[in-house]
């Protein structure tokens, strides 16, 4: 998915934007990087974050930054942030994006006789193809708004330039913004827990579609939101950070009401819930305050040397990692019922060898309550799966094993239906669970508590704006 923090301040900034980027770490698997204004140009350094932190690659850093603004990015894509020159003078960029029709937009480039220096993870960098947008017209604000005219999928971004920096929201609000203040000093992050520590107050979140500038004196609007929103749900459910919140809803708590959900549905009996750490965990609080049943830590994770599972771009190192810092208590496994709360099946891979340890440690009866519906439809919109094909969702893959395709995926994405059941106990032999049960989408909307139509529901439902 990927995370940008940007502040100014009257003051030097750097120590603000150092926190304030690695506060978003979470959000990103290849690259990290900062640029700051000094004055009289940029300084920048972008460096690989795929099997080290953010803090230990950029602390040998810090003394060659000086300045009172800056940008930073935590990037699942490619190398950020990139210094522009163009008629609309030198800016430094940071974005979070999936551009679906990159090729069409590249296409269309080099006709023109234009050209690209940097790389993406695809080709094309996502984020050299935004500035290129930009430049197309005759101010910051226009070619913005050409981004927005011009790309199919998402894009929020931000633009340091020497007089300040304009902040941008994708058009429909897919990913956060958030603007945050302090005495003499103003910052823009993904994430409000970037705020927290670094002395910000959240201001407010950052409208679909609008355009901020911001000065150390200052915040104007030089565009209006749009009216539409359609944040992405899986914020709360698996990216989000526990402290954070979007558009007002902290994400730990609305955990905790999806676990609540899942149990007041259960009628399968345990001997306590336990949660597939680090995200699960909340949502088996909230299960396990709901139905009155312990909580317990069946599997810990191993922090100190093992990075998060989805940062190595590799699948197969991906599944090493995942698998690697998971340690399960064997004394609380033996001979138990267990409820296992995880935030999504994606695949399946991951949670199937989690499953037959959990069987070879003992356990008697092995309970899976995802906190999500079936994942049935790759992202469009941001770099989620987006190495995996439709049959590599554990929901079309099992689809696919009874023998349909397309035509009835409205209905097996309906809890209720004779398909639907199909399809979940097919993904229940699958794992070699004893039972499983899917969160309700009307459950999960409710725990969120914004209206359906401003959270995106894509990959359960196939429902959209594009």
């Amino acid at each position: 998915m990927g995370g940008i923090f940007g502040t100014i301040s009257r003051t030097d900034c750097v120590n603000d934007l150092f926190y304030g980027t690695d506060y978003n770490s979470h959000l990103g698997t290849r690259r990290g990087g900062m640029a700051v204004w000094t004055g009289e140009g940029f300084t920048k350094a972008i460096h690989n974050i795929e099997n080290s932190y953010f803090r230990t690659k950029f602390e040998p850093d810090l003394p060659l930054f000086k300045g009172n603004s800056g940008i930073g990015v935590i990037s699942d894509t490619e190398s950020q942030p990139i210094i522009i020159r163009s008629h609309l003078g030198e800016f430094a960029i940071v974005t979070v994006s999936k551009i679906k029709n990159s090729e069409e937009l590249t296409a269309r480039a080099l006709k023109r006789h234009q050209h690209f220096s940097e790389t993406g993870a695809g080709g094309t960098s996502p984020t050299e193809l935004v500035a290129m947008i930009i430049n197309e017209e005759e101010s910051f604000e226009k070619g913005i708004e050409n981004v927005y005219d011009k790309i199919q999928g998402s894009c929020t971004m931000l633009l340091l330039t020497e007089k300040g920096i304009y902040a941008a929201r994708d058009k429909l609000g897919r990913t956060p913004v958030i603007l945050g203040k302090k005495e003499g000093a103003y910052a823009i992050s993904s994430e409000t827990s970037s705020f927290d520590n670094t002395g910000f107050e959240i201001d407010h979140s950052i409208g679909p579609g609008e355009i901020l500038f911001i000065t150390a004196d200052g915040v104007e609007q030089r565009r209006k939101p749009n009216d539409k929103m359609q944040i992405c749900a899986f914020l709360w459910v698996y990216y989000g950070y526990p402290s954070s919140c979007y558009e007002g809803v902290n994400v730990e708590a609305c955990r905790y009401r999806c676990g609540a959900a899942l149990a007041r549905r259960d009628e399968a009996e345990a001997d306590y819930v336990s949660g597939i750490p680090d995200s699960g965990i909340a949502h088996a609080i909230g299960y396990s305050n709901e139905k009155k049943i312990p909580y317990k830590r069946a599997y810990v994770k191993y922090t100190p040397t093992w990075p998060r599972s989805f940062m190595p771009q590799n699948q197969e190192m991906r599944d090493l990692v995942a698998r690697m810092k998971l340690i399960p208590v064997k004394e609380l496994i033996d001979g138990s019922r267990i409820v296992f709360c995880d935030d999504s099946i994606v695949r399946g891979t991951q949670l199937k060898d989690n499953v037959k340890t959990l069987y070879d440690c003992g356990a008697r009866e092995v309970h899976i309550r995802p906190a999500c519906p079936t994942l049935i439809y790759p992202c469009e919109f941001l770099n989620f799966s987006t190495s995996r094909t439709t049959l590599d969702l554990a929901g079309r893959l099992a689809i696919h094993q009874l023998g349909e395709g397309e035509e009835y995926l409205e209905e097996y994405a309906t809890p209720g239906t004779d398909r639907y059941y199909a399809m979940i106990e097919k993904i229940r032999e699958r794992l070699g669970v004893t039972t499983l049960q899917y969160q309700h989408l009307t459950d999960l909307i409710s725990a969120i508590g914004l209206p359906k139509e401003q959270v995106c529901t894509h990959c359960w439902d196939g429902s959209s704006w594009f």
